[in-house]
């Protein structure tokens, strides 16, 4: 076993560390981004296609 190991149960706050470990954090909100130039980008072929039957 290393020199410095340390035993979980030698003092509280180690134990309580090692008993109860800490939650992962929550990951952040992905971009919408995106999905707006997307939505956008979708929106205009439709007009300029819409457009083109009309005038054609």
């Amino acid at each position: 076993m290393p020199e410095n190991y340390t035993d979980p149960s030698g003092n509280t706050e180690a134990f309580r560390a090692f008993a109860n470990p800490a939650e992962p954090a929550a990951p952040a909100a992905a971009s919408r981004t995106p999905l707006y130039v997307g939505a956008a980008v979708v929106a205009a072929v439709l007009i300029v296609l819409a457009v083109w039957v009309a005038l054609g």
